[in-house]
């Protein structure tokens, strides 16, 4: 049994250990720095969350169809993303607003003391939830509901990552930060969608673009 869930977890072939360091080395040379964020790509079986008949693919840095008029974004963007929310983070808690497939949930688990993790479909939260429990990752509350809200009852958050696309930045979202929080954000419509990182000062809000990035709509309300 315990050999099964090795396999299971590595995977053989295009989801072998060989064709997950070939993608962890065309992230470096993109210009992913952090080698702990670098190793969870590496170690995290993307395989595992998405559709058997794409499996193969899993390892290609490109997004894939996860169900539901969703995706899983390609590794690059989530090496990004947690890079660019992890550097000099000294905090202790993270608000993921999208769960999706859990993908990004389980390569930024490790790196975090905990994260609570919001999801509007609720199907889409119960197999992320089932797989990640798989991965004997326990350091993730679930919650479904509409991310525009945040999660209010245990703000404030020393980071928050969005994994879907608001026309502007909700205002819940910025309000649930810490001082010194980080959000790391995609905004504006289909086409012409900006990576943004905004950090809470003070008396004032620090943005700063991370480059163009093609993200699904973060649509407001439940499903």
């Amino acid at each position: 049994m315990a050999r099964a869930m090795i396999d299971f977890r590595q995977g053989i072939g295009m989801t072998s250990a060989r064709t997950r360091d070939r993608l962890v080395q065309r992230l470096r040379d993109q210009g992913i720095r952090n080698e702990e964020v670098l190793e969870q790509i590496r170690n995290v079986p993307r395989h595992l969350f998405v559709d058997e008949a794409l499996a193969s693919r899993a390892y290609e840095d490109t997004a894939l169809p996860i169900g539901l008029g969703q995706t899983i974004r390609q590794p690059n963007v989530v090496a990004r993303m947690t890079e660019a929310l992890l550097d000099g983070f000294e905090g202790e808690k993270v608000l993921e607003v999208g769960t999706g497939c859990g993908y990004q949930t389980a390569v930024l688990a490790p790196l975090v003391k905990n994260i609570w993790t919001i999801e509007r479909i609720p199907e889409l939260l119960r197999r992320a939830k089932q797989r990640l429990r798989e991965l004997d990752i326990y350091n993730v509350q679930f919650k479904p509901g509409d991310g525009w809200q945040g999660w209010a009852k245990y703000a404030p958050y020393d980071g928050i990552i969005v994994t879907a696309a608001p026309d502007t930045v909700p205002e819940n979202l910025l309000q649930q930060l810490a001082p010194g929080g980080r959000l790391i954000i995609p905004v504006g419509p289909q086409g012409v969608q900006d990576l943004a990182m905004i950090t809470k000062r003070d008396d004032h809000f620090e943005q700063v673009s991370l480059g163009a990035v093609t993200f699904v709509p973060l649509v407001k309300g439940n499903a």
